[in-house]
Formats: structure tokens, C-alpha cells, sequence
């Protein structure tokens, strides 16, 4: 709730993921300010400080975060990063699947695989949107998961990202030339580059709305659908079965699980 911020404190949400590693700032006016970095296996905690210090956090408002949570799917980058939070902010941050967990049921075989990245998101969409969703997150996997009225987390599917599909083009095949993710202007590629974007903008398509009426008709339920990430916006344009884009949904489900009664987004 809002008088958790009280005395102008903040939290330092930070969503580590395969590619990138988002930091952002979050008050009672929402989210604020954010830096991103690209993820890198080898960064060190003073290589943290001499990035981010000078381009996005200043001396007042070190002072003014109250608590530091990270959301991470690469583990191997944690250590450091932690180390970098403690010496800034001198205490621990808290990890989530750690030391703070989502707050939702997870009806899966195996809770402990399902990554913190598809549950903080699950557990947002539930509770900005409702229960009964399909959560798209275009990363560097594109992963569905799907939650029920209550919002339990119910299990998903985990498909390979645009980039991944594009490197394996671009390394497989000698002649094929690397390409931007675009949409073509038709269907039928009149050159080399224009048939690939074509393949993978409308073969993108096709995957999305192929699981999504798919995990709809297995659960005989027309649940509406939040997308996520990157390439949310560009493929929300031409699917229909996408009800609505939330570019913030992992940074919101990440100060969520810090405290599920927040009411500032």
C-alpha cells in the first residue's frame, strides 16, 4: 500500500534476465526511472558500480531505497550482483525463489523449476487484470503461462525466442543473411531478406496463435491474453487473440512479491 512509502522511500527492482538486466525505480507515483544493461556472465561488482552509479543512480536516492529486490534467471550473475547491492546500499537484497517468494499457488509437478520470471509475471497479471489469463513473455525464450480465476499458476509453455530462431538461421545456413525482426510489407518474399522476414514474422504469428487456441481449447476457457517483453507491441498489431501489451509486467510482479497489497500501478 501506498504508506509503505512513506518519507519519499523506494524500492530498486531489478529483473535479471538472459539478455538484458533492467533496473528500475519504484515509488507511490509507480514506476520511475530505469537503466538496462546488457547481460554479461563475467561482469563484476565494481564493473556494476562504474555502470550504473554515474548513469542512473545518484547519492539522494541510494538513500532514499528502502529495499532491493532482483528477480533472476541467471544465477551465475547473482553473486556479483549482490555483492554490488551491499556495498551500496550496505544489506542484503532480497532474491527472489529465495528470500521472498511470488504469492500464488503453483500447480505444477515440479514448482521448483517453473523460473521466478514466469511467476512474478503470472502473479501481476492476476493482480492488475484478474484470473483466467494467458501471459505471453517475449524474451529471450517466449514463454506462455497460464493462470486460473484464482489465480494459480496452472503451467505453460516454453518456445524458442525470435533472436534464437534468427542466430540459428544465421549459423546454420552459409548464404542466408542476418536480418532485422520486421514486418514485410507481403506475404511472398520477392528477395532473399523479404522471404526470411517474411517466414519469421508470419511463422512467429502462427506460433502464437497456434498455442494460444490451443491452451484454450484444453482448457475450454476464451481466456484473455497479456503479453509481455521486447516484441509485445509488434506482434500485438496483427494478432488478434492478444488482448493487451504490459511492458512493465515483470517489474510490477517483482515489487508485487515484495508486497502483494501494493496499489500503485
Amino acid at each position: 500500500m501506498k504508506r509503505d512509502f512513506l518519507h519519499n522511500k523506494s524500492i530498486l527492482a531489478i529483473d535479471v534476465g538472459n539478455t538484458n538486466v533492467l533496473f528500475a525505480i519504484i515509488s507511490a507515483s509507480g514506476i520511475g526511472k530505469n537503466f538496462r544493461l546488457s547481460t554479461v556472465l563475467e561482469r563484476t561488482s565494481d564493473e556494476y558500480l562504474t555502470s550504473i552509479i554515474p548513469n542512473f543512480l545518484d547519492n539522494d536516492e541510494t538513500k532514499d531505497i528502502q529495499d532491493v529486490i532482483i528477480c533472476s534467471v541467471v544465477p551465475s550473475t547473482t553473486f556479483e550482483l549482490k555483492r554490488f547491492i551491499k556495498n551500496i546500499f550496505k544489506n542484503e537484497p532480497k532474491l527472489i525463489g529465495e528470500d521472498i517468494n511470488p504469492d500464488l499457488k503453483i500447480l505444477t509437478q515440479r514448482p521448483e523449476e517453473v523460473g521466478s520470471d514466469r511467476l512474478v509475471n503470472s502473479l501481476a497479471a492476476y493482480k492488475l487484470y484478474g484470473g483466467e489469463k494467458i501471459i505471453i513473455d517475449f524474451g529471450t525464450a517466449t514463454t506462455f503461462d497460464v493462470i486460473n480465476k484464482e489465480g494459480s499458476y496452472l503451467g505453460g509453455v516454453i518456445a524458442p525466442g525470435i533472436e534464437l530462431s534468427l542466430d540459428s538461421l544465421d549459423k546454420a545456413t552459409a548464404r542466408l543473411p542476418r536480418i532485422a525482426v520486421k514486418k514485410p510489407n507481403l506475404i511472398i518474399g520477392k528477395d532473399t531478406v523479404s522471404a526470411m522476414q517474411s517466414g519469421i514474422y508470419w511463422g512467429y504469428i502462427g506460433l502464437l496463435e497456434g498455442i494460444i487456441s490451443r491452451i484454450k481449447r484444453e482448457i475450454d476457457i476464451d481466456m484473455d491474453v497479456i503479453a509481455t517483453g521486447g516484441l509485445a507491441s509488434l506482434f500485438f498489431k496483427d494478432s488478434k487473440l492478444i488482448s493487451k501489451v504490459d511492458s512493465d509486467l515483470t517489474i510490477k510482479g517483482i515489487a508485487y512479491t515484495w508486497n502483494p497489497s501494493l496499489d500503485i500501478f
